[in-house]
């Protein structure tokens, strides 16, 4: 497949005219999406990514396929790594769930911008002096290490996310206000023009993606060293993130793993970028400026390792007794507050269905070890409050009617689930 300018001008306006038509016809007017909404549209956008894969193999080029379904998978779950922060940044700034969306879609915009512009730089570099890969696979290394051991150690650097240098800075250029106005980046407070929260989180997410691409383009670098295949997996792995967050929004906290599939991803790719370079070496101080005769790790063997170390991650994350708990105690809390919200109009059976899963995840939740809750239970008032609301609820609910429940009564009695 010959890749010119034409091949260019017409990826980049298919990928602009997909982030148009989210800006238009999705987040102008906000709204927080449905499950089938989001479902049918990260089905559409994965979809896409898919056939621009087999575009490739029409034109016969099967070393470019693999290289952009590899690229585009590796690109994928660092991405998903990525909605963890943004999560932690948007709670941070307690923004509105209906709102959400429109930041997401900034930093999935900002994420495109910066990514191309470091894409276009790092093809730059290898085209001028091809050891670099020597310097992108030591860095995946230290990053991979470094994630590794933060997990190990179980930091939490959250705190930090909502107010890094970007966000202090932009305090300090402009005011800010502390209550949002709409979706609106400026309001009116006391005749004076100020920031608003909106604002500010735009900034904290764009910062955050910055730091984000020096460890993703490396990566893919890894993959392929054609610039047009790093840039199209890279773009069509950011489009249709805003619709897989509300997608799997509260599966992404189960994915207790997560990190550690990442890190030993990031590790793998960081041995496949040395070996590359010991291959075509032209340092003098190596193997006296010649080629190393070590094995390289063919881009098939990468996809493979890839979709394998994910699958891997995701079945432990899922299956393991930590990922077990979470599910128990993010369902509890969930389906109680799903019945407070319940219309007193709702059927009969609608009812019972929400009682039923109230009590099997309450049940569930209070079965958990208690070094689970420990870790996995942040705010415990407000889990018990929620839990205890909705069992107050439903026994006066059941005394009115001469019903018994007896789940609700143990929940009443002891003051709240037992956290």
């Amino acid at each position: 497949m010959e890749i010119n300018g034409l091949t260019w001008g017409l990826t980049i306006a298919l990928i602009v005219g997909l982030l148009a038509f989210d800006y238009i016809f999705h987040v102008r007017k906000a709204h927080i999406p449905t499950i089938k909404e989001a479902a049918i549209w990260s089905a559409i956008y994965v979809g896409i990514a898919l056939l621009f894969g087999l575009v490739f193999f029409a034109f016969g080029d099967t070393q470019h396929a693999v290289e952009y379904y590899t690229g585009y998978i590796l690109e994928k779950a660092l991405s998903v790594d990525n909605l963890f922060v943004f999560l932690i940044i948007m709670a941070s700034f307690k923004v509105p769930r209906e709102y959400q969306q429109k930041v997401l879609l900034f930093g999935i915009t900002f994420a495109l911008i910066s990514r191309t512009a470091f894409i276009l730089l790092g093809a730059v570099i290898i085209q001028a002096w091809s050891d670099v890969f020597y310097l992108f696979g030591l860095f995946l290394l230290l990053v991979a290490g470094q994630q590794l051991r933060s997990e190990l150690r179980d930091d939490d650097d959250s705190e930090d996310e909502a107010n890094n240098i970007m966000v202090r800075l932009a305090k300090k250029i402009l005011p800010a206000s502390d209550k949002y106005d709409g979706d609106k980046l400026f309001t009116w407070e006391n005749g004076k023009r100020v920031m608003t929260p909106m604002l500010l989180v735009m900034v904290a997410i764009g910062a955050t993606d910055i730091l984000f691409a020096f460890d993703s383009i490396p990566a893919i670098f890894g993959v392929s060293q054609e610039a047009y295949i790093v840039f199209t997996a890279t773009a069509f792995s950011l489009m249709g993130l805003r619709q897989l967050f509300f997608l799997i929004d509260g599966l992404l906290d189960r994915l207790v793993y997560l990190s550690y599939g990442l890190a030993a991803i990031l590790a793998f790719i960081g041995v496949k970028l040395v070996l590359h370079a010991l291959h075509d070496n032209n340092l003098p101080f190596i193997n006296n400026g010649e080629n190393v005769p070590v094995q390289t790790i063919p881009t098939t063997m990468s996809l493979l390792v890839v979709v394998g170390i994910l699958a891997i991650t995701v079945v432990v994350s899922l299956s393991s007794p930590k990922g077990q708990a979470l599910r128990a105690l993010q369902n509890a809390e969930r389906y109680s507050f799903r019945y407070t919200k319940l219309a007193e109009e709702s059927p009969e059976q609608d009812r019972r269905e929400a009682e039923a899963l109230m009590d099997k995840w309450t049940q569930a939740a209070e079965q958990v070890p208690q070094k689970f809750r420990d870790e996995l239970i942040d705010h415990k008032d407000s889990y018990s409050r929620i839990i205890r609301t909705a069992h107050e609820t439903r026994l006066a609910s059941a005394q009115a009617t001469g019903q018994s429940a007896p789940v609700s009564q143990q929940i009443v009695d002891r003051g709240g689930p037992q956290v």
